[in-house]
């Protein structure tokens, strides 16, 4: 089988002790995975990570929970972005970029303001986005019908709210399921899974974070991937073989990278 972890954070500081270690055991059992930048510096080391192991991929981005506190501070920081991106040529996507209304109330406007920068980049440069979005669903969908982008996206550890993902495939994303939809509590992973397309749909771990059951509590790496396609499997009634090639697939025609 052939597993494609789309976003998973290499960079963390939890794996500080051990991620080349770690890494030779994920290359055992992932094809592909891609180290997702939510920071400057986070990009920086997701780049770094993809420059070392050629089944690394990188993204680049400010996530809404990681921008900096004055518009001068986000410009200065977005500017290093874009010449990032343009250096090196395994950064696959913008991201993750969007919007949080949960962790972070009182600055909107400037949330705002970077998203629309960083799809604004995402169409300069030619590539598509990796959204992070929380309690900001009507505002998310509006910023991405007024400000269009030209190569699409994904929505990273999509919200299972059914809105979200039907406006979400109407502009013609990508929906990407993690960990949560093996929980005992997601009481409509089932329905979600079903709303998306089998051409749409992309797997990922959001490592270290979100183990999915039965790992609940522990160090998320991209070796437990296969419990999100175990999962859509059984909603798809599909064998996880299938669902491995259809989301490794899916993965590298979004992000354009060679199968």
């Amino acid at each position: 089988m052939k597993f494609f972890d789309s976003h998973a954070h290499l960079d963390d500081e939890k794996f500080e002790d051990d991620r080349d270690s770690i890494i030779k055991e994920i290359a055992k059992e992932v094809n592909k995975f891609i180290s997702a930048g939510y920071s400057l510096e986070g990009s920086e080391t997701a780049v770094e990570l993809s420059k070392k192991y050629d089944f690394i991929y990188a993204t680049c981005g400010i996530s809404p929970n990681d921008i900096p506190q004055t518009e001068e501070e986000l410009w200065i920081s977005l500017s290093k972005i874009r010449d990032l991106v343009q250096e090196n040529k395994k950064v696959v996507a913008i991201g993750e970029i969007g919007l949080d209304y949960y962790w972070n109330k009182e600055n909107k406007e400037l949330q705002k303001k970077a998203f629309i920068k960083q799809i604004e980049l995402a169409n300069e440069l030619n590539l598509p986005i990796v959204i992070h979005t929380r309690e900001a669903v009507i505002d998310t969908i509006e910023l991405l019908e007024q400000y269009p982008v030209k190569n699409k996206g994904v929505f990273h550890c999509c919200p299972l709210n059914r809105e979200l993902v039907k406006e979400a495939l109407k502009l013609d994303f990508y929906i990407s399921f993690a960990g949560p939809i093996t929980f005992k509590n997601s009481k409509n992973a089932k329905e979600i899974i079903e709303m998306v397309p089998e051409d749409k749909i992309l797997i990922e771990t959001d490592s270290p974070y979100l183990s999915p059951e039965p790992l609940r509590g522990r160090r998320n790496d991209p070796r437990n991937v296969r419990y999100i396609a175990q999962k859509i499997a059984e909603v798809k009634k599909l064998k996880i073989e299938q669902v491995a090639e259809i989301t490794y697939n899916n993965a590298c025609t979004i992000f354009n990278i060679k199968k």
